[in-house]
């Protein structure tokens, strides 16, 4: 069976413009493979940079050297050649991204920031909302919030809301950064079933978990970073940005 993501020799500089051209070298010849309905999580030191890896998956930042490839019926895409407005439809569709912290919109409800991922692929109003207040409800998020905007919500309320609006869309990758950290035990043993889930139905996962426990219960393979992931410094001119916004 041939590997959904396929990445190999990936490196990454951060380039510091500001201090005469430093760079932070982050990465080194990271290789990796992840095949549908497995879930394969990043193992290593706290702040080695396991988020600047998802990040990289997620087109937030660039690749210095290497290749990243997504398997489609038609054959493998490269993402490090990507143009920026290309993200967009995949992001959409394919690549989904539970991050740490909810970006809060502004008058925007709980429920319909859950609901947008459905609504942006063009789908049923009324059908979203019901996976949407379905997913609240699983999470144990009280029905009173639903309707309130997440920004004066607790930082594990609004977590709940991130990981229903990560799960909604059912994206064939997910990326998961630390879905758990803001959650009391009975949320956590409710994330731990949607991944699950999700694995049953083929979606491929990776994933950051700090709670062993945790990443036993839903880790099929663990990646070690410790050889991979480091801060060096060097001088160099770099006349290109090192991020890509997108």
């Amino acid at each position: 069976m041939n590997a959904l993501l396929t990445v190999e020799h990936l490196s990454k500089d951060f380039v510091l413009h500001g201090q005469g051209g430093t760079a932070l070298e982050v990465m080194n010849d990271l290789s990796l493979t992840l095949h549908a309905g497995e879930c394969l999580v990043l193992a290593g030191r706290s702040g080695i940079g396991k988020s600047t890896l998802l990040k990289m998956l997620y087109g937030n930042y660039l690749a210095q050297r290497g290749s990243i490839r997504l398997l489609f019926s038609d054959g493998p895409l490269e993402l490090t050649e990507l143009p920026a407005h290309a993200w967009h439809p995949l992001r959409r569709d394919v690549i989904g991204y539970v991050s740490q912290f909810l970006r809060v919109v502004p008058r925007v409800s709980a429920v319909e920031v859950v609901m947008e991922p459905l609504l942006a692929r063009g789908g049923d109003a009324q059908e979203a909302r019901l996976k949407a207040e379905t997913l609240l409800d699983r999470l144990n998020l009280p029905p009173r919030l639903w309707q309130l905007p997440p920004g004066t919500f607790s930082g594990g309320e609004q977590q709940r809301v991130n990981i229903a609006r990560g799960f909604i869309a059912e994206h064939p990758l997910l990326l998961l950064d630390e879905p758990t950290a803001s959650l009391d035990a009975a949320n956590r043993a409710e994330v731990i079933s949607l991944i699950n889930e999700a694995k049953a139905r083929g979606t491929a996962m990776l994933g950051i978990f700090h709670d062993e426990d945790v990443r036993s219960q839903v880790a099929d393979r663990l990646l070690p970073l410790d050889d991979h992931m480091m801060t060096k410094t060097s001088h160099f001119q770099d006349t290109h940005s090192s991020e890509q916004s997108s």
